[in-house]
C-alpha cells in the first residue's frame, strides 16, 4: 500500500464539495452528502481454496489500520463503528440514510472521525461484496451522522 498516495486521496476528499446527486468521480463514487473513494482493490478469488482470500483480508485490515495510524496522529483515536446491526436495521425495513445503508452490504466495520471545526464525517473501511470479489480499502467523507 502507498500510505502517502492513500493519505493525498483524504486529503482531497476533506476538501471536495459533496455532490447533490449520486455519480461518479475521479476518485471512485458519490451521492448526496458523501464520496467513496477507493483506496487500495485486491484481486478476485474464484479459485482459491479459502487461503489466499484470508491472507489477502488480514493484509487489508493491516493496511487500514496502518492508515488509521497515521490519521489517528492528525484527529485522536477513531470510534470503531460496525455496520453489521445497520444491516439487520435495514432487513427489518428502517430507513437508514446513505452512505451508511449503502456501506452496511459490504463493510463489516469502521474507523471513524468526525473532522475537527466541521460536520464532516471521514470513514475508513475493507469492502468486500461476495466472498469471490476483491478487497478494497475504502474511504468515505460524509456529513451524514452515523445512525
Amino acid at each position: 500500500m502507498d500510505i502517502a498516495r492513500c493519505l493525498t486521496t483524504i486529503d482531497l476528499l476533506c476538501t471536495r464539495d459533496l455532490h447533490p446527486e449520486h455519480g461518479g468521480t475521479d476518485a471512485g463514487t458519490s451521492g448526496p452528502g458523501y464520496l467513496v473513494a477507493v483506496l487500495q482493490t485486491s484481486g478476485e478469488f474464484w479459485e482459491d481454496d479459502g487461503t489466499e482470500r484470508d491472507e489477502t483480508a488480514a493484509q487489508y485490515e493491516h493496511d487500514r489500520d496502518g492508515l488509521a495510524e497515521r490519521l489517528t496522529a492528525r484527529w485522536g483515536a477513531p470510534q470503531i463503528f460496525s455496520l453489521v446491526s445497520l444491516f439487520d436495521r435495514i432487513m427489518a425495513d428502517e430507513d437508514i440514510p446513505e452512505p451508511w445503508a449503502l456501506l452496511s452490504n459490504h463493510v463489516p466495520d469502521l474507523h471513524l472521525w468526525q473532522l475537527p471545526e466541521t460536520e464532516r464525517w471521514l470513514a475508513l473501511g475493507v469492502s468486500q461484496w461476495d466472498k469471490e470479489l476483491p478487497f478494497q480499502l475504502i474511504a468515505v467523507i460524509t456529513d451524514v451522522d452515523p445512525p
